[in-house]
C-alpha cells in the first residue's frame, strides 16, 4: 500500500525519573502531526502490540498516511511488560518528542499510571487494550477505543445464567486487577440473573500452571459452568489444560474473549472448539464494512485481524475525525475535538464514547469453531449493548 507514513521506534527498558511538570506543546504546521504509539514490542504481550500496529498503520495507509487532512509522523515506543517502562514509553513520547497524541497501551495497571501523566501535560491518551474499570472517567484528556472488564463480566454473567437455567457456574481467574474486575463483575451478574456461583479459584499473575487440582473442585463442586478470565500464554496453557483434563466433556467454558483471542486461537486450534466467549468483535462478524477490514488486513499482513486490531483502527478513526475538526495542531484542541467526533464507522459496528471517554458498543456472544478458514470466533448473538 501506498503512503505509509514516517515512523521512528524508541525501545525504553529503564527510567531514572519520571517528571510530569511538563513545558507546554509547541503549535505544530498544520500540515504534520506527531503521534505517539506505544504498545509492546517485547515481553509476554508482543503479539498484541503487533496487531495493534498493524490495525494503527492499516487505516493509515488506506488513508494515504493522514489524519484529518494531515501527515502523520507515528513515533512508536516499546510498552514492555513492566508499569515502570510503559510509564517512561508515554513520557518519553510527551516530554522529549513532543508528540500531539498518544495512543495504545494494553496493561491496565501502566494505563492508570499514564493516565496522571497524559492529565498532567494536557496531552490526548487514547488507550486501545487497558481495560481496568475506573481508567476512563470523563478526564479531558483520557480516551478508550477498548472495553471496560465490568462490561465484559457483567454481560457474560447473565448470558450463562440464561444458557444454564439459572444454574450455577465455577470461577478460576488470574490474582491480579483485571482478573478480580472481570469475575467480580461476572458474580454479581451471575446471581443478579438468578444463577448463582459454585466455586471461585485464582491463580498467580502470569503463570501457566498445572490446573488440574482446580479442575478436580470443579468437579466436585457439580457445577454447570466454568468461567474463566485469562489472556495470552495463561490463556492458551488453560485452555489447553481444560481440554487434557476432560471436563470438556461435560462441563462448558465460558470467558471473556481474550480466552480464544489472535495468537491464543491460533495455537489452541481445535482445542479451542465450544469454547463461548463475550467480546465486541469477531473477525467473523458478517457485514461489509468487517468483510473489507479482513480482506485488507489479510492483504496487508498475510494475518487475521483481531480486536486488539480493530481497536487501534479506531483510535485512528476517532483521531482523523479529531483533527479535521481541529483549526491547530495542539493537544488541547485535539482533547477538545475528541469530544465532537461522533460516530465512529467501524468493523466491529458503528460506536461512540460515552460521557466517560468509553466506548458505547454492543457486545456478542462468540463460540470457537473449526471452519474452511481455520479456527474462528463465530458470533452466535448480540447479548448486551452499553450506555455509560
Amino acid at each position: 500500500m501506498t503512503g505509509s507514513p514516517h515512523r521512528q521506534l524508541f525501545v525504553l527498558a529503564t527510567v531514572s525519573a519520571l517528571g510530569f511538570g511538563l513545558a507546554a506543546c509547541a503549535t505544530t504546521s498544520e500540515s504534520k502531526v506527531a503521534i505517539g504509539l506505544v504498545v509492546p514490542a517485547s515481553g509476554a504481550d508482543k503479539a498484541i502490540g503487533t496487531d495493534m500496529t498493524r490495525g494503527f498503520d492499516l487505516y493509515l495507509d488506506q488513508h494515504h498516511g493522514k489524519l484529518g487532512g494531515r501527515l502523520v509522523d507515528v513515533i512508536e515506543a516499546d510498552e514492555g511488560d513492566r508499569v515502570k517502562t510503559g510509564v517512561a514509553a508515554v513520557t518519553r513520547l510527551i516530554e522529549d518528542d513532543e508528540v500531539q497524541a498518544v495512543v495504545g497501551v494494553v496493561s491496565s495497571e501502566t494505563a492508570l499510571a499514564a493516565k496522571q501523566v497524559a492529565s498532567d501535560s494536557e496531552t490526548p491518551l487514547i488507550v486501545t487494550g487497558a481495560g481496568a474499570d475506573k481508567f476512563a472517567d470523563g478526564s479531558d484528556y483520557v480516551w478508550r477505543t477498548s472495553s471496560i472488564n465490568a462490561d465484559l463480566g457483567g454481560s457474560l454473567g447473565k448470558a450463562i445464567a440464561r444458557e444454564t437455567g439459572q444454574g450455577t457456574a465455577y470461577v478460576i481467574a488470574s490474582d491480579d486487577g483485571a482478573g478480580h474486575e472481570l469475575s467480580d463483575s461476572f458474580m454479581i451478574a451471575m446471581e443478579a440473573s438468578g444463577g448463582s456461583v459454585a466455586g471461585q479459584s485464582y491463580t498467580a499473575a502470569g503463570a501457566t500452571e498445572e490446573w488440574s487440582g482446580i479442575f478436580d473442585k470443579v468437579e466436585e463442586s457439580g457445577a454447570d459452568a466454568i468461567y474463566a478470565a485469562y489472556a495470552g500464554q495463561e490463556a492458551e496453557a488453560f485452555v489447553q489444560q481444560y481440554r487434557d483434563s476432560g471436563l470438556a466433556r461435560k462441563t462448558r467454558l465460558y470467558g471473556p474473549g481474550f480466552l480464544t483471542e489472535g495468537d491464543v486461537l491460533s495455537s489452541l486450534g481445535g482445542a479451542a472448539a465450544g469454547v463461548r466467549t463475550v467480546l465486541h468483535y469477531s473477525d467473523a462478524m458478517d457485514s461489509l464494512m468487517n468483510s473489507a477490514f479482513v480482506k485488507d488486513y489479510r492483504k496487508a499482513y498475510d494475518a487475521t485481524p483481531t480486536v486488539y486490531s480493530v481497536q487501534a483502527y479506531d483510535a485512528a478513526a476517532a483521531l482523523d475525525k479529531a483533527l479535521d475538526l481541529s483549526d491547530d495542531v495542539n493537544r488541547k484542541e485535539i482533547a477538545d475535538s475528541l469530544g465532537s467526533v461522533g460516530t465512529i464507522f467501524s468493523p466491529r459496528g458503528n460506536w461512540s464514547f460515552d460521557p466517560n471517554h468509553n466506548p458505547d458498543q454492543a457486545y456478542y456472544l462468540r463460540v470457537a469453531r473449526d471452519t474452511p478458514d481455520g479456527p474462528r470466533n463465530v458470533v452466535l448473538q448480540e447479548i448486551a449493548s452499553t450506555g455509560h
